[in-house]
This record gives C-alpha cells, structure tokens and sequence, in this order.
C-alpha cells in the first residue's frame, strides 16, 4: 500500500474536477494507494495545505510520501510552492485546462490511466524555479492582493512580495490579458476567454518603458511589449514559448519582444504556437540568471515604486505582482515525480 495525499481544486475545468475526484479516488484506492484527501476552499488554500503536510512528514521522519495536486497548473503552482526545498516529491493528476506542467513532464493529459501509472513507476527529478519578488498588485474585483508567505521566504527588498515560479512568469501584454480576466469575460469558458480577451485588450493598451538589467549587464530602457521566463518549453496549453528550456537546465533563459506593434502582438499566437517565434520581428531569447525591471516615469526615469501605467508580472499564470520586480533562477527547488521518458532528460 502507498500513502500519498492528493490536495484537489475542485474548481479546475470549470467545477468539473471536484465532480470527477469520488471516481479518481475509487481508480486510485484500486491501484493500491492509501489516499488523504485535501480539498481546497479558496486561493491559496493549495500551499498551506502542502506545506502543513511538508510539515508533519517531516516531524514524522515519513520517507516514501507523495503529494499530488488534482487540477491544473494552479494548483500545481500552490502545491509546489508548500513544498519547495523539501525531499518530497510532486506529483499531478491533469485536470485543468492547460496543463504545462504535464507536458514537461510527460504526464498524459487525457489518459487518466497513464497518468496514475507515472504516480506508482515514475521517475522523480530535482527542478529548478524562478524566485520572483515585486510589488504586491491590488486586490481587483474579489481577487486578494497577494500575502508574504513564510514558505515563500523573506524578501530582499522592503514593500515587496516573493513568489516562486514552477512554470511561467511574464510581463507586458500578456500579463495585461490575463489581469483582464480577473474582472471582464467571466462568463467565457476555456480558450475562448484568452482569444476574445486578447482581441480586446490588445487595441488599448498602453506603451511603456522598462528598464530591463540581465544578471551583471548594464542597464537598458526598453519599449517593452512582452518578456517570458519558463521553467519548460511550453505555457498557455502546448504554446512553445521559450524553445529548449527544461526545469534541469543549468541556466535559465528569458524571451524578450519590444515594440511590436498592436497587428504583430494579434499575430503572435501562431508562431508562439509552433515555437517560431524567436527572431521574428526582433524578438530575442537569451540565457539569463537574474532578471531586473524597473517602470520608468514620464521623465524617463527608473523608479523603484510603481508608476505610470502598471506592468504585472505573473507567477504561474496568476497577475499578482507588479514592477519593480526581479528574477532570479535556482536549480534544486521542487522534486517532481514525471515520466520514465521525456525529451530532455
């Protein structure tokens, strides 16, 4: 018999992973495992969960522990996040409606029997992530303002938040789409919200300056339409937007688009689709350690408070940060229980 607690988000696909979880129980409790279950009731319930048990395996000296986050990236961001700097390896049961996290490692999004196969003879990885600190975003429309959390750490810098990434963290427009989300287009489901919130987004959002420093580089104001760090190649559903990055690599990697303009920013999504979008109108990646954003006011001048037009920078898909902001990468952070075969390992 194997224990292993399962924190669920029964919110995932639209409610329908809380319905599914009593049949995924049954599958799981047939395949040997003794489950304890974890249901989430709000946002960011996921890293309490996990890092109170993080906290009792260890008292208890429990040695053959898994924790699988039921749901989608999300969740696998909370969970991670509890987790983070512990022996104890992650696992997912795929039930949201992207699942990058899946796709790095090699968990089949639409074969639950595969997917609970990976959970009993999979291959455990140690993971890198990005540290990301910023200013705390306000609470919009019922979503809070992100907290410190002692998980998370202290950050180096006074009136600003730490967050780690296990997936994606990004700013300029795409951020700005997805803070939309946070209080338009809520009756829309799946893919289609992203569609018409970019359509609609896109026209109005306004230009701004960042000032970007890579690792020991010199400072450089850029007109800043979209910067993406990864811990895999893919986001957003299968996207490749950051080509050959995986969660072992040595360094990570940042890709950078300025000044497109607002036709390019709608045509963007079919070469991101097919990971054929680095070098197509002067938009760069290159391997990076630390990243450094800066506003910049109507004077041109950097500035270490939030002005002008806000820049939100995502952690894992949530808006919940604005610049000021860095990134750093860390090898080591998350152990992830994947399969036997991936492309990059």
């Amino acid at each position: 018999m194997v224990k292993a607690h399962f924190i669920i988000n029964p919110a995932s696909r639209d409610f329908r992973c809380g319905k599914a979880w009593p049949g995924i129980k049954k599958r799981l409790i047939e395949r040997g495992f003794v489950v304890v279950e974890h249901m989430t009731e709000r946002i960011g319930h996921g890293a309490e969960l996990s890092h109170q048990i993080r906290t009792e395996i260890e008292a208890n000296g429990e040695e053959s522990s898994l924790v699988v986050a039921v749901g989608g990236d999300g969740i696998v961001h909370e969970v991670a996040s509890g987790l983070r700097g512990s022996n104890i390896p992650l696992g997912q049961i795929p039930f949201g409606s992207g699942n990058d996290c899946c796709i790095t490692h090699g968990i089949p999004r639409n074969n639950l029997d595969a997917a609970l196969d990976i959970l009993v003879d999979g291959v455990d990885r140690s993971c890198g992530a990005w540290r990301l600190e910023g200013v705390a975003a306000p609470t919009l429309d019922g979503y809070p303002s992100p907290p410190s959390n002692a998980w998370d750490g202290d950050a180096k810098h006074d009136g600003r938040t730490v967050r780690w990434v296990f997936l994606e963290s990004d700013a300029g427009i795409t951020s700005a789409i997805s803070r939309a989300k946070l209080r338009r287009a809520k009756w829309i489901k799946g893919p289609k919200k992203y569609t018409y919130l970019g359509v609609t987004t896109i026209p109005f959002w306004p230009r701004r300056k960042v000032e970007m420093t890579l690792d020991d580089g010199d400072p450089i104001i850029h007109d800043l339409t979209m910067m993406t760090v990864t811990t895999g190649e893919t986001f957003g559903g299968g996207y490749r937007v950051v080509p050959n990055m995986y969660p072992t690599r040595k360094d990570g990697c940042i890709v950078l688009a300025y000044r497109l303009s607002r036709l390019q920013m709608l045509s963007l999504m079919g070469p991101v689709k097919k990971g054929k979008h680095v070098g197509k109108w002067g938009i760069e990646q290159i391997d990076v350690n630390r990243v450094t954003l800066r506003p910049v006011d109507n004077d041109g001048k950097p500035s270490d408070v939030p002005v002008g037009h806000p820049t939100f920078i995502q952690a894992d898909g949530e808006p919940l940060l604005q610049l000021p902001a860095t990134l750093e990468w860390y090898q080591d952070q998350i152990i992830f229980r994947g399969a036997k075969d991936v492309s990059w390992a």
